[in-house]
């Protein structure tokens, strides 16, 4: 798969589910799947692994190829102060376990490949 951000952002709406972040909720699909999503696309697409420091802990992001990608944004209400602070894999994979991370790369694969 190309990394075209729109289709991304489709894809993974259809797998976040609460297998993949106990937070998740109907009205919220992309509550607490901030670590789990940015470990995902950098696995597929590369790029950094970008944190900022919020209240309730730190919040997981990608840059890809210079340029910030911020997939989860829907579950906040109002806009956050990006930091964009370097994080590691081992950062982003304390707030995520290896069942929900298989999870979402398994259903965000079947959506991408059911919409061709």
């Amino acid at each position: 798969m190309t990394f075209d951000p729109d289709r991304i952002q489709s894809a993974l709406r259809q797998a976040w589910s609460p297998a993949t972040a106990s937070q998740w909720t109907i009205d919220n699909p992309a509550a607490g799947q901030c670590n789990v999503t940015a470990l995902l696309i950098h696995e597929l697409f590369g790029g950094e692994l970008l944190k900022t420091k919020l209240p309730a802990g730190d919040h997981f992001y990608n840059r890809i190829e210079g340029r910030r990608y911020h997939f989860t944004a829907s579950q906040f209400d109002r806009p956050i102060a990006y930091l964009d602070l370097p994080a590691s894999r081992t950062d982003a994979q304390l707030g995520a376990t290896s069942e929900q991370l298989a999870e979402l790369r398994t259903a965000f694969q079947e959506d991408v490949r059911r919409r061709g």
